[in-house]
C-alpha cells in the first residue's frame, strides 16, 4: 500500500542515550528510517537493542541525544497530532464501559452523540465484540480487552500507528485471531504503521518491510522487502515457500544478536 511521496515519518541519525547514578548508556546510534505514507514497516532485534526506545522517540515522550524524527517533515517535539500508539498494556479505562471507551477518541472529536454510539458499535461489530458494549475491561478476557483498544485507536483514525509488541502478553492462538482482525482492519484503512515486536513470523505476516536491529546500541543492520500479495491472510500465509524463505533470511541477520538492556 506504499508509494511515492515524500515520507509519513522520516528518522535521521537518532542516537539516544539513558543516564543513570552517572552512568551512560548508548541506546540507539545513527539510526536513519522512513515509513511511507501507507507502508506497514516492522522493526525486530535481540533484545534490549532499543526498538521500544525508537518508538518513544517517534511518539514524542523521548527526547533524542541527536538527531531526530519528523512526521510530514515536522520534526517531533512532544507527543505529536494524528499519532495512535498501542503498547503492550491496553491501557483501557477501568471505570468507562467497552463503548465508552471506544467512544472516547470520538467525543475528543466532537462528533454528536449519535455518531459516536454509532461508529463505536460499528466498530465493536468488526473486532467480534458485538454483544459486549456494556461491559467493563474487568469482566473482559485479555484478548478482548486488546480488541477494545485496537478499535479505540481506528476510532482516533491517526495518520500513523506506532505499536510497541501490541500482542506481546497474549498466548499463541489468541494473538492469531488479533493479528488477522488487525491485518484486515488496517488492510481497510492504509494508514502508515511503525510496528515493535520481537516475532519474526508476526513481522512479516503483517509488513510491507522488516527493520533488523542490532544489539545495543542499536543500529539499523538490516531491511527486507516483503512482497507477498495483499490481501494477505495473516496465519496461512506462513506455510508459502516465499514466507519460510524471508524467516530464514531474517533469522541469520539476527542469529548473532546479544541480550539485555534497555529496550
Amino acid at each position: 500500500m506504499a508509494n511515492d511521496k515524500a515520507p509519513k515519518l522520516s528518522i535521521r541519525e537518532l542516537a539516544v542515550e539513558y543516564r543513570s547514578k552517572g552512568r551512560r548508556t548508548l541506546a540507539l546510534e545513527g539510526v536513519n528510517l522512513d515509513v511511507k505514507d501507507g507502508e506497514f514497516v516492522s522493526v525486530v532485534g535481540p533484545s534490549g537493542c532499543g526498538k521500544s526506545t525508537l518508538l518513544k522517540v517517534v511518539s514524542g515522550l523521548l527526547e533524542p541525544a541527536a538527531g531526530g524524527a519528523y512526521i510530514d517533515g515536522e520534526p517531533v517535539t512532544g507527543v505529536p497530532d494524528g499519532v495512535g500508539m498501542v503498547f503492550q498494556n491496553d491501557a483501557l479505562l477501568p471505570w468507562k464501559t467497552v463503548l465508552q471507551n471506544i467512544r472516547l477518541p470520538l467525543a475528543i472529536k466532537g462528533l454528536p452523540e449519535s455518531e459516536q454510539v454509532r461508529e463505536a458499535n460499528r466498530l465493536l461489530q468488526v473486532v467480534g465484540l458485538e454483544g459486549f458494549a456494556g461491559f467493563y475491561p474487568k469482566q473482559l478476557s485479555g484478548g478482548m480487552r486488546k480488541r477494545v483498544a485496537l478499535a479505540r485507536t481506528f476510532a482516533y483514525d491517526p495518520d500513523i500507528y506506532l505499536m510497541d509488541e501490541p500482542f506481546g502478553p497474549l498466548d499463541a492462538q489468541t494473538r492469531v485471531k488479533i493479528g488477522e482482525q488487525f491485518l484486515h482492519m488496517w488492510e481497510a484503512v492504509g494508514k502508515s504503521v511503525l510496528f515493535i515486536t520481537h516475532d519474526i513470523e508476526e513481522a512479516i505476516a503483517l509488513s510491507d518491510r522488516v527493520i533488523v536491529m542490532s544489539p545495543r546500541p542499536g543500529r539499523i543492520k538490516a531491511e527486507f522487502d516483503i512482497r507477498l500479495p495483499r490481501p494477505r491472510p495473516f496465519y496461512d500465509i506462513r506455510f508459502e515457500p516465499a514466507f519460510k524463505e524471508l524467516q530464514k533470511e531474517i533469522w541469520a541477520q539476527m542469529a548473532d544478536a546479544g541480550a539485555g538492556g534497555v529496550g
